[in-house]
């Protein structure tokens, strides 16, 4: 049972943030997965209550020339589509030239995102390689740089998504974050995990923390959120004032739910039915059809359903049969299979 003082504690955290002039519900926000937070994601996790979610990150380079062609790369375009139902909504860019960044930084805007967000923290080398992502971590001139130019180019919030640090010798982000706040950066979200960790190992909340007394701008934290106790437990450890769920939402769009509730009434939501979790599975299907067509779609959705079964008994037999999906039929057999082999 609840007690009073108790009670008024947990209402503490249902309040908002504003990054620059937009309003966001202090519950949790969409990582920008790539390959993963496409719209029908996206849209998933908004129904279930996620507080702001942002697009796949898109390149600047591939924004104005494509494959060093015009007109820019469609592909790369759409990654900058959104829908109503999705706001706010932020699109996240790539690159290591400020100009680049400029350019397509304005063509982002013209999508009418709520927030372009900068992305200094990928560690995919196919994205270091080229000196963006984490590894303008390590050239702190040049973050500086891209965020002044991309500030000065639009007229909606620039944010900042970086890492703890590159390696274990080189944890430097206060740094980056002060540098994010001086170059007009409306908000910052630190995943708190070095490049050299990619995902692996665990999350370092206290370089959040140290963020966070560090800069007056919002702070995001991201890193090892699982579930809703743990983004509870990341506002009170790190004092951030939002907390980004990556992973954890994939496959699991109702954690968002599951986070807003706890929040709000201090109770954990019972596990979902099998048969809810395979209804939110075929609307997440659905959704990708209609964005992207069965052929594209059914792609893209063998790696969704691995996700959604999670936890399943017999799962590793329907992700089997998940990787040979070819049509919106072969899916409609496995939710069939899935159903009488569980009684449903």
């Amino acid at each position: 049972m609840l007690t009073r003082q108790k009670f008024c504690d947990i209402l503490l955290f249902m309040d908002y943030v504003y990054i620059g002039n937009v309003k966001i519900e202090k519950t949790a926000v969409l990582a920008p997965m790539a390959g993963v937070c496409d719209y029908a994601q996206r849209v998933l996790c908004k129904e279930f209550g996620a507080a702001l979610v942002f697009g796949e990150m898109a390149s600047s380079a591939g924004l104005i020339y494509g494959n060093g062609k015009s007109p820019p790369n469609k592909k790369t375009c759409n990654l900058l589509v959104s829908s109503q139902s999705e706001k706010p909504f932020a699109v996240q860019l790539f690159g290591n030239s400020p100009d680049f960044m400029t350019k397509a930084a304005k063509i982002a805007e013209s999508y009418n995102p709520d927030i372009i967000d900068i992305n200094a923290g990928c560690p995919m080398p196919k994205i270091t390689g080229n000196h963006s992502g984490s590894a303008l971590l390590k050239t702190p001139e040049l973050l500086g740089e891209i965020i002044k130019a991309v500030v000065k180019a639009v007229n909606i919030p620039v944010t900042v998504k970086i890492r703890s640090g590159w390696d274990s010798h080189s944890i430097n982000a206060v740094e980056n974050a002060k540098l994010c706040e001086d170059c007009g950066a409306s908000a910052v979200t630190i995943h708190a995990r070095t490049r050299e960790q990619f995902y692996s190992g665990f999350a370092d909340w206290e370089v959040i923390a140290k963020v966070k007394q560090a800069v007056k701008i919002p702070i995001i934290g991201n890193g090892d959120v699982t579930s809703a106790e743990r983004c509870k437990l990341m506002y009170e450890q790190t004092g951030c004032d939002l907390v980004m769920v990556g992973r954890a939402a994939w496959g699991a769009p109702w954690i968002f739910e599951e986070i807003k509730k706890f929040l709000e009434i201090g109770q954990k939501q019972a596990a979902l039915p099998t048969k809810k979790r395979l209804e939110i599975m075929s609307r997440h299907i659905e959704l990708l059809i209609d964005d992207k067509g069965e052929t594209v779609a059914m792609k893209q959705a063998r790696s969704h359903i691995a996700k959604y079964l999670r936890g399943f008994r017999g799962a590793a037999v329907y992700r089997g049969m998940s990787a040979g999906l070819a049509s919106k039929e072969d899916f409609l057999r496995l939710i069939e299979k899935i159903k009488t082999d569980n009684d449903l």
